[in-house]
């Protein structure tokens, strides 16, 4: 019996050194494993991932959890989806350019908001951007070279974020709310006025509108109001021309008086 427990008890112990052990592997395997088609570097402690040309259609999921810099350019990815970098918590430096990226959801960098200093998104095929997206992170970003629909949205997107030096000059508005600023700088139709003061000019014209429907209901049930009553006081008028008068009741009885 006490040869059964010690056998049992050692066992036991054999058992949780193999899943420590197996379970270190596999922090060592994803820490290190670099992803297929990417080639990493350590360079004076700094972990460098390079995807760059790669034919990636998407983020790779297997990108080491210590790395520093990530280069994804020159690749087909569309969509950056929520949480894509949610464990690249020493990230300081992403590449995103050259791509073929529409989308950018919100979300799409938790994780590595503290630790990002450089983010670049030139060159891909960004229209439209929630303006939450990029309110928390404390890097510069390189937003320059996308086909941008400008309106008050993209202006309050740019009011929460650090543009890289230099490359806001090549924020150019594809297309924009008021047909007139399409191809402009960005810059320059907001430094003229920008492109909340459309919406704020359309807010006042629909209150304008508004205002004056109401008053032209009021006005009109006034109007209605005051023909009613003066058709009401006709119609009692003509009703107390109608009665006999007293007088002619006072006569009436001095003559039947005389009679008797």
């Amino acid at each position: 019996m006490l040869q059964m427990d010690r056998f049992l008890r050692h066992s036991l112990s054999m058992w949780l050194l193999l899943q420590s052990f197996v379970l270190m592997a596999f922090c060592f395997h994803s820490a290190t494993t670099c992803p297929k088609g990417c080639y990493c570097t350590d360079t004076n402690g700094y972990k460098i991932v390079r995807c760059s040309n790669a034919h990636l259609g998407e983020i790779p999921k297997d990108i080491p959890n210590n790395t520093n810099k990530l280069y994804l350019d020159s690749n087909q990815i569309t969509v950056i989806h929520n949480d894509a970098f949610r464990d690249l918590h020493f990230l300081s430096e992403l590449d995103l350019s050259h791509n073929s990226i529409g989308s950018v959801e919100i979300g799409a960098f938790h994780g590595a908001m503290e630790s990002l200093h450089s983010l670049d998104l030139s060159s891909n095929q960004l229209h439209s951007v929630n303006k939450d997206t990029f309110s928390t992170l404390k890097a510069k970003i390189n937003l320059s070279e996308n086909p941008w629909h400008c309106d008050c949205n993209l202006q309050e997107l740019m009011s929460t974020v650090t543009l890289d030096t230099g490359s806001s000059s090549d924020i150019i508005c594809k297309t924009a709310a008021e047909e007139e600023h399409s191809g402009k700088l960005f810059l320059q139709v907001v430094k003229d006025g920008g492109f909340c003061n459309f919406n704020k000019r359309t807010t006042d014209v629909a209150m304008l509108v508004t205002m004056f429907g109401w008053f032209t209901m009021v006005i009109s049930y006034l109007i209605y109001y005051v023909r009613q009553n003066q058709e009401d006081a006709r119609r009692h008028l003509e009703y107390l021309k109608s009665l006999p008068s007293k007088q002619g009741k006072s006569e009436e009885s001095s003559s039947i008086s005389t009679v008797v």
